[in-house]
């Protein structure tokens, strides 16, 4: 049976299946986004307090590297078996080498729920995946583009860095990591206890989402679908692989796996929309919300964790 906040997830994509007039007020999702990431932040820098040393930077070393090559890794097969554009092939890439605090979130309530051991340091993982892949995205547009693409590299890391999902994270973790659980417990019990019932509500909300890019059925984009589904098993050994080579602990690398086998829909859409405006973000969100978002969160996770043990 499916963690309790997945049935959350699924009740969503059945009302917005059936056109249920059920809907999450955008004011309130906004709300439940930040407290998400601000948790997700606060229980990794809280883990991670009197825990650094020298080798946890050659492991994020080594999580980073895998930002820049799964998106060179999936263009071409974008671009030459699923047939896109080089814009959408450049997007897609971007989105799918990036990753998703949704699916995140979901795999760490999963690690949670069956005591798997963790590694303080994976809320640090989901910000180091997040921004490579966007710059090799726009980078593998601007290389093959006869028209080329002006891009501000600066502009480019000042809005990933600043946007209001990466300052909760890193403000969440330098703030766990200052004050530790006993200082911080004031504040931090109340985000902390309400992580899963936040979640839940969040999920709600992604499946409504889900729901509405897949009606009604995009059946002219099907070998794009496919690869949308068929993608995230595929991209999770790149998880895996890394995991096993750095001696993750089980937990950690089924969070692992999950990030690399999931793709962007708050951060990446953003960026490559205001960077390749010839990009079809609405292709980019009907895989990687639509579909490769459902597939992870239903079916996924537990099944990267049957891999790995």
């Amino acid at each position: 049976m499916p963690d309790v906040v997945v049935m959350f997830f699924i009740l969503g994509m059945v009302a917005g299946l059936v056109q249920s007039d059920l809907e999450i007020p955008k004011a309130a999702y906004d709300v439940l986004s930040l407290l998400l990431m601000l948790t997700i932040g606060l229980k990794g820098g809280m883990s991670l307090h009197g825990n650094i040393n020298t080798g946890l930077f050659i492991e994020l070393l080594g999580i980073m590297a895998l930002g820049f090559i799964i998106p060179l890794v999936i263009f071409p097969i974008l671009r030459y078996l699923v047939g896109l554009s080089l814009a959408n092939s450049s997007s897609l890439a971007a989105h799918y080498g990036s990753v998703s605090a949704g699916t995140f979130a979901v795999a760490l309530a999963y690690v949670e729920a069956n005591h798997l051991i963790t590694a303080p340091q994976v809320t640090i993982y989901l910000v180091l995946l997040e921004l490579p892949a966007i710059i090799v995205g726009i980078l593998l547009y601007r290389h093959f583009s006869d028209r080329g693409v002006k891009v501000s590299t600066h502009n480019l890391w000042h809005e990933s860095f600043t946007n209001r999902g990466v300052i909760l994270l890193l403000g969440g973790v330098v703030i766990g990591i200052m004050y530790g659980p006993q200082n911080a417990s004031p504040v931090t019990d109340l985000f902390t206890g309400a992580f899963k019932g936040v979640l839940a509500l969040f999920l709600l909300e992604m499946g409504l989402t889900a729901a509405e890019t897949l009606r009604p059925f995009p059946w002219k984009h099907l070998r794009l679908l496919m690869f949308a589904i068929l993608a995230p098993p595929i991209l999770a050994w790149f998880g895996i692989g890394v995991g096993s080579a750095l001696d993750l602990d089980s937990g950690t690398t089924v969070i692992l796996a999950s990030l690399t086998a999931s793709a962007s829909y708050i951060a990446a859409p953003v960026a490559i929309k205001s960077s390749i405006a010839d990009a079809d973000i609405g292709l980019a969100m009907l895989c990687s919300l639509g579909v490769t978002f459902p597939f992870n969160v239903i079916v996924g996770i537990g099944l990267y964790h049957s891999w790995i043990v």
